[in-house]
């Protein structure tokens, strides 16, 4: 019968494996353990730490039960709805609650198609995709965030806007209704107001991206190889989106105004 082999005792040795400067194709990848699961980790502890400080300082208590015969003023939706209840504020709601939320859809179900890249999947570093990444941290920071913020911190009784530090007074009435781009502009006929409008609409979304594909076509390698179908659903959705934006920071503006009117900070 064979003598089983014993391990021989003796100082355990440690491989250091040196990291070399990227000199070629591959040479830039490093592994998932430890790189990548250490900083996720690490950023995990800080979120958590932050949220246990934050419900520690912020007072959050329970409220009564719900009685159908009281409303709460004012009435919020959860704060991950506020933004959809904040943009009610600038639009109809057949557009803030229907169309908006349907170009959002389109637009992520249509990005697989209108996407350029050579590289393909798994390519998300800022360098690679600036348009794309720019885009989306603008849509979601700017258009969805920052509006939960604002309903969150800014919208107080009756839903109106009261900048940080003033009293939410349940007994604030002030008009700040939609007011139409044509009313302001001293057209108040219906048929020239919904013309001027259509052709406001049609400046925005046919002209200028039309001038700025003319402008840049020759010059820019990028539009060349997205052709011209792609450039203008890309284009279309951008200037939807940034449109959206212009609205909602010009509405702020009026609320502003009618805020200080309020306070008597400027005369009527």
């Amino acid at each position: 019968m064979a003598t089983p082999l014993k391990a021989i005792p003796g100082p355990a040795k440690r491989i250091e494996v040196p990291i070399k400067k990227a000199t070629g194709p591959g040479d830039d990848k490093i592994h998932t353990w430890p790189h990548l699961v250490r900083n996720e980790f690490l950023i995990a502890c800080a979120m958590m730490i932050l949220l246990i400080v934050w419900s520690l300082l912020v007072d959050a208590p329970l409220e009564e039960p719900a009685n159908p015969t009281k409303t709460p003023n004012p009435s919020k939706a959860p704060w991950y709805f506020l933004g959809l209840q904040e943009i009610l504020v600038y639009f109809d709601p057949w557009f803030a609650g229907v169309v908006l939320p349907s170009f959002i859809i389109v637009g992520l179900m249509v990005i697989p198609y209108i996407d350029i890249n050579p590289k393909g999947n798994g390519y998300y570093c800022f360098k690679d995709r600036k348009f794309a990444i720019s885009v989306f941290l603008f849509g979601f920071l700017v258009m969805w965030i920052s509006l939960v913020i604002i309903g969150t911190f800014i919208r107080g009784s009756g839903w109106y806007l009261f900048l940080p530090g003033q009293y939410w007074d349940v007994h604030k009435t002030v008009a700040i209704t939609n007011v139409n781009l044509a009313d302001k502009l001293g057209i108040h006929d219906p048929m020239m107001g919904t013309l001027f409008g259509a052709g406001c609409l049609f400046v925005w979304l046919i002209v200028l991206p039309m001038a700025f594909w003319k402008a840049r076509y020759k010059k820019s390698e990028v539009l060349q190889k997205l052709g011209m179908v792609r450039y203008q659903i890309t284009a279309q959705l951008f200037m939807i989106m940034m449109g959206t934006v212009l609205k909602v920071i010009l509405r702020l503006g009026f609320n502003v105004k009618y805020i200080m009117e309020w306070k008597g900070m400027i005369n009527v």
